[in-house]
């Protein structure tokens, strides 16, 4: 397998078609490139793009993406349920076929350095990539938010970015890039409109409230749903797998008397992350990974579950057919 590098952007626009559709289209001009995924979401407000291909015609489209994005998404005007510091909120870089976590780790420091120039716009390291502890962690980078970081990041030093100005761009706000292995974004919604019950669960749930290692949580409202979610991060499915998550999360909700109604799988997920489920349930081994990976998402009520969630089932569709 080639060198390949997978992007996976978030950014803070979830209800304008024409501005996402406008972003994914600046990733398929590029014919060294595959969209794998997109995935909009009006309560968050916030869009999720995964594409991937060699590594420099992916950081060339990422800088594409970042033009349109700073002239169409105003930070000030924005409003949504996620957390965020920016139009590009977040640039992930993770290594794929035989790319390493290092070289992920230098294009990285490349890229945010090449954009902090181009774009006069602030850009903090985080994951692998990051040049201090303390913004290993994204949460940790991004908790004061577009609002707060407007005057910290003048005033405090150790707000201060890796590169660029020590001031917000006047729409796009600030931007972390990073390198980090692959990362399961998943959400469990509540049959319920109680945001304290989805805070609670996700304090309980979250590695650095004791909880499930790897993973990072936030409770949410959805209005557009009318329920709350517990929003999650898993940082290494081999350590915490899927089928755990749902189990703790549904027996926590069950002590709230709270019953879970339904899951979401944000971008794509390894293909031995949906098997280790149906390992879990006992689906047997023999039939075709297709097949068993839809019994398990069925397990795990993952809304609008298709086999192409799964990253190298997606990868291999689009490398064979030209179309993902």
């Amino acid at each position: 397998m080639r060198r390949l590098i997978e992007c996976v952007p978030n950014f803070s626009e979830g209800r304008r078609t024409e501005v996402v559709d406008a972003l994914a289209a600046a990733v398929s001009e590029s014919g060294e490139l595959h969209l794998l995924d997109r995935t909009s979401d009006r309560d968050h407000n916030r869009s999720v793009l995964t594409f991937a291909g060699p590594p420099r015609p992916v950081t060339d489209a990422m800088e594409r993406l970042l033009s349109i994005a700073l002239a169409r998404i105003d930070m000030d005007a924005h409003t949504g349920q996620h957390p965020r510091m920016g139009a590009v909120d977040v640039i992930p870089f993770v290594p794929l076929g035989e790319t390493s976590l290092d070289e992920a780790v230098a294009l990285a420091g490349e890229f945010g350095e090449r954009i902090a120039e181009r774009f006069e716009l602030p850009v903090y390291l985080y994951a692998m990539a990051a040049t201090r502890p303390e913004r290993r962690v994204l949460a940790d980078v991004r908790r004061p938010q577009y609002e707060g970081l407007k005057a910290l990041i003048r005033e405090d030093p150790e707000r201060a970015p890796d590169f660029g100005p020590k001031r917000l761009h006047p729409t796009g706000g600030a931007v972390a890039v990073g390198a980090r292995p692959f990362l399961i974004a998943y959400n469990i919604n509540l049959a319920s409109e109680d945001l304290g019950v989805a805070k609670r669960i996700a304090g309980a749930v979250r590695e650095k409230g004791g909880g499930l290692p790897r993973v990072q949580a936030l409770g949410l409202y959805l209005a557009g749903l009318r329920c709350a979610q517990v929003s999650m991060n898993l940082l290494d499915h081999e350590i915490t797998p899927l089928w755990q998550v749902w189990e703790t999360v549904r027996d926590l909700a069950a002590a709230e008397g709270v019953e879970l109604r339904e899951s979401e799988l944000i971008g794509l997920a390894p293909l031995a992350a949906l098997t280790e489920v149906a390992d879990h349930i006992g689906i047997p081994a023999g039939g075709s990974d297709a097949t068993r990976i839809t019994e398990a998402a069925a397990w795990l009520r993952i809304r609008d579950f298709q086999p192409t969630k799964a990253l190298e089932v997606r990868l291999a569709r689009a490398e064979g057919d030209g179309d993902a």
